[in-house]
Parts: structure tokens; C-alpha cells; sequence
């Protein structure tokens, strides 16, 4: 077993319950160290305590199971904004907020999100018609979105 589907595998059966969830578990070297960073997040939203709760729980098993000789850093956060939705569970808690969808063909949307369906989500996308913006309610297959963000509003 390889280091990420170590930490992936521990992560997993440290979460507190149901409600939280691993987005990604990225592995990379890091001016002579290794960088673990573990996404978590949660259907009802979380805070930094459960990401130190579940970064001890990593730290010691790894330790237990003497998986690192050297030095590592363990990072465990949110996804944030700068992180692309990678799961079903994701859309799931971001219906009603503006997303940025690139699809397979190249092609970018931006819009509502406003249902998620078993292999589809429904999306009130923006079209320009002449000087104003109007919008058209679409449905797009899951695997025909290559990356979806979610828009920051400062309205």
C-alpha cells in the first residue's frame, strides 16, 4: 500500500461520523520533505478542531506503523475555493451558489446550481442577449464537467 491510500485509508476510518467525508488526499515532495494534505469536509460544516483531531489521529498511526523515515509535513484543511469540486457530496452542499463549469469540449459556464441529480445537475446558466444578461435552466451529465469552482459573491 502505497503512502496515499495509507493516510487515505486511516482518514477514512478516523472521521467522526457519517457527515464528514474526504474530498483528496494529495502527496508531493516539497523542498526535501513530503507534503501530505488531506481535504475534509462535511455535509454540516466543521471547524479547525476536527481538522487537529483527525491530523492526530494520522500523525499516530503513521508513527505507529513506522510508514515515514523522514521528516513529513501533515497538512489536513478544507478543500477552499481554489480547490475544484471533485464529488457528488460536494455539488450536493453547494445548491444555490454560483459555480464556474469547465466542460470536456472546453467550453465554460458560469452559473446557479440549482438541483443535483443521480448523473446530472441542473444549472441556471448565464447567456448575454445583447446588453443584458439573461439565463437558460440546463442539465449537464457529470461526465461532461471537466473542473467546477465555486464563484465568491460580494454582493
Amino acid at each position: 500500500m502505497d503512502l496515499k491510500d495509507f493516510v487515505e485509508k486511516v482518514a477514512l476510518s478516523s472521521l467522526k461520523d457519517e457527515s464528514y467525508f474526504i474530498v483528496d488526499v494529495i502527496v508531493k515532495g516539497v523542498s526535501g520533505k513530503t507534503k501530505i494534505l488531506v481535504l475534509l469536509d462535511s455535509d454540516s460544516g466543521f471547524n479547525i478542531d476536527d481538522c487537529a483531531d483527525l491530523s492526530r489521529a494520522i500523525s499516530n498511526e503513521m508513527e505507529t506503523e513506522a510508514i515515514m523515515d523522514d521528516p513529513y509535513i501533515l497538512e489536513v484543511s478544507s478543500p477552499g475555493l481554489d480547490h475544484p469540486l471533485k464529488l457528488k457530496r460536494q455539488y450536493q452542499k453547494n445548491v444555490g451558489r454560483e459555480l464556474k463549469l469547465v466542460l470536456t469540449d472546453s467550453s465554460i459556464v458560469k452559473g446557479k446550481l440549482i438541483e443535483v441529480c443521480e448523473n446530472t445537475i441542473k444549472f441556471e446558466k448565464e447567456v448575454k442577449e445583447k446588453k443584458k444578461i439573461g439565463s437558460e435552466l440546463v442539465e449537464i451529465n457529470f461526465d461532461t464537467i471537466e473542473k467546477a469552482n465555486v464563484l465568491v459573491s460580494f454582493k
